[in-house]
C-alpha cells in the first residue's frame, strides 16, 4: 500500500463499472470522459485495443478494459464511455461500461488488495475502497498502462 499517497485528506477517485464490478482510478489522471465512438482499427493490434481516435489532433489509442480484464463480451450501449487518461506523456482512452461518480476515499477506507497468488496479475490493483456497502477496486492506472503488453503497444502506436 506504500504507493497510495496520503496527504491527510482523502484522495478522489473516478468510479466506473466493468461488468458487475466497480473500479476506481485517481481522478487526477482523467482528462475527460467522452461518449463511445467507433475508433479506427489498427491492423495486428491486440484484441483489447479497439483502435485509435483523433482527439483534437492527438492520436489516442482506445483500450477496452472489459477485454483486457477478460470480463466477457464487450457490449457497446448508451452508457458506454471512453475515459481519456493522461499517463505520463501519453494520452490513452479506456472503454468502460459506465461512469458512476467521483468519490473521496479517506485512508482508513482503503484496504490492501488480497493476495490472489501468482496466477492473477494484480500488480496494478492498489487496494479496495469501501464506501458504505460499495466496494471499489482501486487501479493504479499508470502501472496498468505501462505493464509490459500495454507499454510496448502504446509506444508503437504513438510512433
Amino acid at each position: 500500500m506504500s504507493n497510495v499517497q496520503h496527504s491527510g485528506a482523502g484522495a478522489e477517485y473516478l468510479a466506473f463499472t466493468l461488468g458487475q464490478e466497480e473500479y476506481g482510478i485517481d481522478i487526477q489522471k482523467v482528462s475527460e470522459i467522452r461518449n463511445y465512438e467507433e475508433p479506427t482499427r489498427i491492423a495486428s493490434a491486440p484484441e483489447f485495443v479497439k483502435g485509435v481516435i483523433n482527439l483534437r489532433g492527438t492520436i489516442v489509442p482506445i483500450v477496452d478494459m472489459r477485454i483486457k480484464f477478460r470480463l466477457g463480451k464487450a457490449e457497446y450501449g448508451a452508457f458506454t464511455v471512453v475515459i481519456i487518461l493522461n499517463i505520463g506523456t501519453r494520452v490513452v482512452g479506456m472503454v468502460v461500461d459506465a461512469v458512476s461518480d467521483v468519490t473521496t476515499l479517506q485512508p482508513e477506507q482503503i484496504k490492501a488488495a488480497p493476495d490472489m497468488g501468482s496466477s492473477l496479475d494484480t500488480d496494478h490493483i492498489v487496494g479496495l475502497g469501501t464506501i458504505d456497502d460499495r466496494m471499489l477496486i482501486l487501479v493504479d492506472i499508470d502501472k496498468l498502462m505501462s505493464s509490459a503488453d500495454m507499454g510496448l503497444l502504446l509506444e508503437k502506436m504513438a510512433a
